[in-house]
């Protein structure tokens, strides 16, 4: 139903139409009032600048919030040494705070669990495991030496007004120090954000100081959770940038992953939920999950039988919150106003700051000391040269300031700045026993004293900038310690879920009606696949296309081959011989698919009506085969029957119209042997940043691959293992030596045997093994010292302790120990006491050869052959 105003039929009878449009003018026009539009946009303007300015962006200054300056401006009024109730420090900070004590406790226990400006005592909570701190009136805070340091100076604060009016508080606390990008900080305002990173405390002073001293640097996030960061991505915290952030997990066992550090904003509660809706989803198999978190992060993933851990760790990466993606967004209060600027031109406006803020207070220093000097000054001459004593006579004040005004007369060119009423009228007040004790001696030396400091101040503001550095440099000396970098910057490899998917889902095809999908349990199994695969599907007519896994789909008839599609792989290879249209030429072509657009419809023929395949493979590590050609019997054919060998045919793009078998009409083709792979071994590198292996051609060259080579892993704890070449393994950051695997190197160890408090030298060859061995023993306080493979290594041996005088040791370890088994022990490198062992270059050795001689004697030929073979 509609309304209409001026046809409106349903008013009451004394009501006049004509009356109510009147009014409604009168109304609008009325000066008193005003349109609600109006009021909204002005109050909706000041409501969203009060919450930006006042509540919830920080200030470039100090980098606190207004709550958090708050707080700690009242605790540093409460500051007595001593621990205060938590519920205490609430009810101050509320003289200065107008939004009640929930927000204070919750700012407070924020601060307090950055520890950085306030010592907590009692249950704050735990940032690991997502635990509340306990009630106010149990936990007890005090500000740290670190925020007394650098945070606090009357002298250089800026103050106003508390809410009230009762009391002042600072505008911004004197920062001498990058705090905000040492804490991080996130807000949200109105149709506003921020969301600053917390930084490395000693990194940020480096910076600080590089910046003092013109010179480059870079700054990265460092997150009290630790974890592993990417941060290839971070453009300066500017928004549009973004970070890359991961668990750290590593392997305890065949069946056993750790997790022992976690991404930042995240929890232990929080990260095993996500852990458990994966394996919920079939997306990775865990057994059970036990959390042991209590001073450090420690939860222990069981896997189920048969499991990989290595694929396992890039599922989880790939599915849960062990990976996550932040966004930075670097939005600080400057001017009174929000503005958008990077980490480091926040980090060079905060340094030039301090520096605004050590001149300053240098000069306060510097004034301070005038006036004491100036005072000092005049209190000796009027001392000294019994100015006092003339004012015995005088009647009135005023005539008292005149005569000791007229006194100093003659001493005033000497004095720095002119006399003033107030500094006579201090003098009046200095008491008679002062005069009598007054040593013209200690005055001199103090005025000297304080000579000297003006001198030493004088020369501070002069040369602020390394002023400035030396004060960086203090801090750091003092705190520094304490805030070692916890996040490892890492380069990681994207990781296809496609590829690290457990395969949760079974798929079937329907020949007869042309459907596949994972519901159709009654009808033919294809292979295990996941729920996000793609599959690729070849038909008898030439066309093929990618699709993804689903319940049920048609996807037509005359399916030759269906299969999982893994992009980008340039080892699968299709072979193919097909019919050119209806009649026309046979051909034969290889070809990989390493990537089409889904859904779309593609052609292995040249599309010509009538075109079929007539033989189709695919091989997953590019193997080559024999076919059996049968031609249709045809006069003047004298061979029906050859063979085709598609070993010698190259492999090219998918596009490719590919070479004619023969121009005569071919009845079939059909497989005759097996080929191997055309495509040669895999060539493998070591990427020492992401701890990866790669074909790609990044890090370290560790050899061409084939069927049953291994790689061999030595790690810097004395251990050994093997693994495969697959792409998906996962190593740790331990690793001293990989490379690899040949069984007939000879590997020379020193080591230091915890047992038997000795050094020791062994020489051996390693065994094929999956699981981690030692070599030095199962004692963990022995370490490995060195690990050579050259044919004749050599070592320098230096003594120390009470055998330091001894001559250095030179060790040809090739003619001190043979060759023995790995578990054998070894032989002692010396009973005295080392200090160091050094490899030396090791000699190289020409083995005799004999020599060439045409004219060489029957007779001894035979025994230069037998000396000859001794020697290889």
């Amino acid at each position: 139903m509609s309304y209409d105003d001026t046809n409106n039929t349903d008013l009451p009878e004394d009501v006049n139409p004509e009356e109510n449009k009147t009014e409604a003018n009168e109304f609008k026009n009325d000066p008193k009032l005003s349109h609600l539009p109006g009021m909204y946009r002005e109050w909706f303007l000041d409501y969203a600048s009060y919450v930006i300015l006042e509540r919830a962006v920080p200030h470039i200054n100090d980098g606190l919030k207004p709550v958090q300056r708050r707080i700690l401006h009242a605790m540093r009024r409460m500051d007595d040494g001593r621990y205060n109730k938590v519920a205490n420090i609430i009810g101050f900070t509320m003289q200065f705070h107008p939004h009640g004590d929930a927000s204070i406790g919750d700012a407070l226990v924020q601060l307090g669990q950055k520890d950085l400006l306030i010592d907590c005592q009692g249950n704050w909570g735990n940032v690991y495991t997502g635990d509340r701190a306990a009630a106010p009136r149990y936990i007890e805070a005090r500000l740290t030496k670190f925020a007394q340091e650098v945070v606090f100076n009357p002298k250089t604060t800026e103050w106003k007004l508390s809410y009230d009016g009762r009391n002042n508080e600072p505008v911004t606390l004197p920062v001498k120090f990058p705090l905000l990008l040492a804490q991080g900080v996130e807000g949200i305002a109105v149709g506003l954000a921020s969301k600053l990173l917390p930084h490395n405390f000693n990194e940020l002073i480096d910076a600080s100081i590089a910046h003092l001293q013109e010179k480059p640097f870079e700054l990265y996030p460092d997150f009290p959770t630790g974890g592993m960061m990417d941060a290839s991505r971070y453009n300066d915290g500017i928004r549009g940038g973004a970070i890359k952030i991961r668990a750290k997990i590593s392997k305890v066992d065949s069946k056993t992953l750790m997790i022992s550090d976690i991404p930042f904003g995240r929890n232990t509660t929080s990260l095993i939920e996500s852990i458990l809706k994966a394996n919920e989803k079939g997306k990775i198999k865990i057994k059970k999950i036990d959390d042991n978190t209590a001073e450090n992060v420690e939860i222990l993933i069981y896997l189920p039988p048969g499991s990989s851990p290595d694929k396992t760790i890039d599922a989880l990466y790939a599915f849960t919150d062990c990976e996550l993606s932040i966004s930075p967004n670097s939005c600080v209060i400057k001017e009174n106003k929000p503005h958008f600027i990077g980490v480091s031109q926040i980090l060079r406006e905060n340094t030039e700051n301090t520096k605004y803020l050590l001149t300053r207070e240098l000069e306060i220093r510097r004034g301070e000391l005038e006036d004491a000097w100036h005072m000092s000054s005049l209190e000796r001459i009027f001392i000294e040269n019994k100015i006092y004593q003339r004012i015995e006579d005088c009647e009135t004040w005023e005539a008292i300031i005149q005569t000791i005004d007229h006194g100093l007369e003659p001493f005033k060119p000497a004095l720095r700045r002119e006399v003033t009423r107030d500094d006579i009228t201090k003098l009046t007040e200095i008491r008679i026993k002062r005069i009598s004790k007054f040593d013209a001696k200690k005055a001199d030396e103090y005025i000297a004293s304080l000579e000297e400091e003006m001198e030493q101040i004088d020369y501070n503001l002069a040369n602020i900038i390394i002023y400035s550095i030396d004060y960086y440099k203090r801090i750091k000396k003092l705190f520094g310690k304490n805030f070692p970098r916890k996040t490892e910057i890492r380069s990681f490899e994207s990781i296809e879920a496609s590829k690290v998917v457990v395969k949760n889902e079974k798929l079937y095809i329907n020949r007869e009606d042309g459907f596949i999908g994972t519901s159709l349990r009654k009808d033919e199994f294809v292979c295990d696949c996941s729920d996000i695969d793609d599959v690729i599907i070849f038909y008898k007519d030439g066309k093929y296309m990618v699709t993804k896994v689903s319940d049920k789909a048609f996807v037509g008839k005359n399916i030759i081959h269906i299969a999982v599609f893994k992009k980008n792989d340039k080892r699968t290879i299709y072979n193919t011989v097909y019919r050119d249209g209806k009649g026309g030429l046979v051909y034969m072509k290889r070809f990989a698919v390493t990537g089409i657009t889904r859904d779309k419809e593609y052609d292995v023929t040249q599309g010509k009506p009538g075109s079929s395949i007539m033989y189709f493979s695919a091989n997953p590590n590019g193997e080559s085969e024999i076919l059996k050609v049968v031609l249709r019997p045809k006069a003047r054919i004298r061979n029906l029957i050859f063979d085709l060998d598609m070993g010698e045919l190259a492999i090219k793009g998918r596009g490719a119209r590919g070479n004619i078998v023969t121009k005569y009409e071919v009845q079939k083709v059909a497989l005759k042997k097996k080929g191997e792979s055309t495509l040669g071994g895999r060539k493998i590198w070591f990427e020492e940043e992401t701890l990866r292996l790669n074909a790609d051609g990044r890090g370290l060259f560790l050899g061409e691959f084939h069927a049953g080579d291994l790689i061999l892993v030595v790690t810097k704890d004395g251990k050994y293992f093997h693994t495969g070449y697959d792409l998906s393994n996962h190593y740790e950051d331990n690793i001293l030596k990989i490379e690899k695997f040949d069984s007939n190197m000879v590997w020379s160890a020193v080591y230091y045997d915890a047992d038997q408090d000795y050094y020791y030298i062994k020489r051996f060859q390693l065994d094929a093994s999956n699981k981690p061995q030692s070599f030095i023993g199962d004692n963990p306080k022995s370490r490995l010292v060195k690990m050579m493979h050259v044919d004749y290594p050599r070592l320098e041996v230096k003594f120390g302790g009470d055998d330091k005088l001894r001559e250095k040791l030179i060790v040809e370890v090739a003619e001190f120990i043979g060759v023995k088994s790995v578990k054998a022990k070894g032989k002692r490198l010396t009973t005295y006491q080392v200090s160091k062992i050094h490899e030396l270059e090791p000699l190289v050795r020409e083995e005799e050869k004999p020599e060439v001689n045409e004219d060489i004697d029957h007779d001894q030929e035979g025994e230069d052959d037998k000396d000859q073979m001794s020697l290889f």
